[in-house]
Parts: structure tokens; sequence; C-alpha cells
């Protein structure tokens, strides 16, 4: 994340120089080896940032986070679990509206218990 951070700020200043997308790449890849961004995604940044886009950071996305397998989230099956530990892994995730293979991942990594 930091090294991507700091190639569309390499990526900002060459816009400011006012060079191209190609010549931004050889410099990049120079400066930064195998952890270089793709021509690709160097491209897209470069013409974001020539069309006057300032921010270098990602933009928050939405949806469904990265991950739902959260304290909470922990707690809250535990907690079913302790009532009764014959529930199925269906049968927790329709209660608790979360998907069956983060209950499943959550039972089985989290909490350390087996089918």
């Amino acid at each position: 994340m930091q090294r991507s951070l700091e190639q569309r700020m390499a990526i900002k200043f060459c816009v400011k120089l006012e060079k191209s997308a190609a010549e931004t790449i050889p410099m990049l890849k120079r400066a930064f080896g195998v952890d270089c961004l793709s021509d690709r995604q160097i491209f897209r940044w470069h013409k974001a940032l020539a069309e006057g886009r300032e921010d270098v950071n990602d933009e928050n996305r939405v949806g469904r986070p990265s991950t739902s397998s959260s304290d909470d989230n922990v707690k809250r099956v535990r907690d079913l679990l302790n009532t009764d530990r014959r529930l199925s892994v269906r049968l927790i995730s329709e209660t608790l509206d979360i998907t069956k293979t983060i209950v499943d991942e959550l039972v089985s990594e989290s909490l350390g218990m087996r089918k």
C-alpha cells in the first residue's frame, strides 16, 4: 500500500512536469524495480491526475466490507453456539444474517471448533 502511494505521488510529479505516461513508465520502473505498478495502472493514474485529480489516495468503495470476521461477529456466533452447540452453519447464517462461508470460517478458525 505504501509503495503504491509513493508511486502515485511520483506519477503526480511527472504530470506536473508535463511528462507523458510513456515517459513516466520507464522512470518508475527504474526507481521502484519489481515493486512497480503495472503499465495499465500507471496509465490509469496518469490520466486521472492529468485530468485534474489532486488526491493520490484510493477512493472509498461501496458495498460489503472486505471481511465480515469482525470481533462483533465472532462474539455473536460464539453466543449463539453457547445456547445450542448443535446449530448448523446454515441456521447460524440465517439467524445472524452473515454468509455461510463467513460463518464456517468463524466457527472453524476464529473459534477453533469442528463440525
